[in-house]
């Protein structure tokens, strides 16, 4: 899932996308990259961030959406409102990437049941502007424990409201309401998650427990910029079976360096089988 940020402030990428035709642009050549989705968002949800305008987010995502569609990709909206999540279906999204999994705005699991689109339902407990204050998972079992609880509550919901059990995919929400160790410790753990027998989509590229790993004798994180491998080393070893469970989908920023990933860990495992290897020199 290739990332298109239609927005003056993400974290990663902000403001180099926030015009519809230069974020129409860059989703072009993230599908010559080989990303299978493009994930378009309107929406910063980095730390601190505050909520665009309806209108705003609106205008940001439906221009590209249509023009990618168009193009014949598979189109994911990544926003919490269920008006911006019925507008981009029916500009031609058939993924709707809710990081609040209905929490934000329970109307959008309506959206998602009479529209019958797949929606990806991400473990959140607040606002960016406030997440970081919720980041506490003390009850046994903690962070997975949690977790897990908590996007089961989710999917309890999402289903009494008609949304049916083949459109459904679970997030974990690396980096959402959760310190570096919590990320970690679910990576580890993805078998637990998948016991509630849905798909998972991982979302860590660059983020910021990426970049607490890779700090300075000072203490500062590596810019976001400078992150890149280590999310392609996380790639690897989740493609590779690390975390105990597989996964339906890898969001990522740099496609091209995540495919590599890809395509390494293939060759390592037994799907491989050698059939199909070049033969060496």
């Amino acid at each position: 899932m290739g990332v298109v940020n239609v927005t003056p402030d993400s974290f990663s990428d902000g403001g180099r996308y926030d015009d519809p035709t230069r974020a129409i642009a860059h989703g072009r050549e993230l599908l010559a990259q080989g990303a299978d989705i493009l994930d378009v968002g309107g929406e910063s949800t980095r730390p601190g961030a505050t909520r665009p305008l309806l209108e705003e987010e609106l205008d940001r995502v439906v221009p590209v959406i249509e023009a990618l569609a168009a193009a014949g990709a598979t189109v994911s909206v990544d926003t919490m409102r269920a008006e911006v999540a019925e507008r981009a279906v029916a500009a031609g999204a058939s993924i709707v990437n809710d990081v609040s999994g209905g929490l934000a705005d329970p109307a959008i699991v309506d959206v998602v049941a009479r529209t019958g689109v797949t929606y990806v339902a991400m473990h959140w407990r607040a606002h960016s502007d406030r997440m970081q204050e919720f980041a506490e998972y003390d009850d046994r079992g903690g962070v997975v424990a949690a977790v897990r609880d908590e996007l089961g509550e989710r999917v309890a919901a999402i289903r009494a409201a008609g949304v049916r059990d083949e459109q459904i995919v679970l997030d974990p929400g690396l980096g959402f309401a959760k310190h570096a160790h919590h990320n970690w410790e679910l990576l580890r753990h993805l078998d637990v998650l998948a016991g509630l027998g849905y798909p998972l989509l991982v979302g860590g590229s660059r983020k910021t427990f990426l970049g607490r790993l890779l700090e300075d004798p000072s203490g500062q994180p590596r810019p976001v910029a400078e992150r890149e491998a280590a999310g392609v080393a996380l790639t690897t070893l989740l493609a590779a079976g690390f975390g105990g469970a597989p996964v339906w989908c890898l969001r990522v920023h740099d496609v091209r360096a995540h495919r590599d990933a890809l395509a390494v860990a293939a060759q390592w495992g037994p799907a491989a089988d050698r059939a199909g290897a070049p033969e060496r020199d």
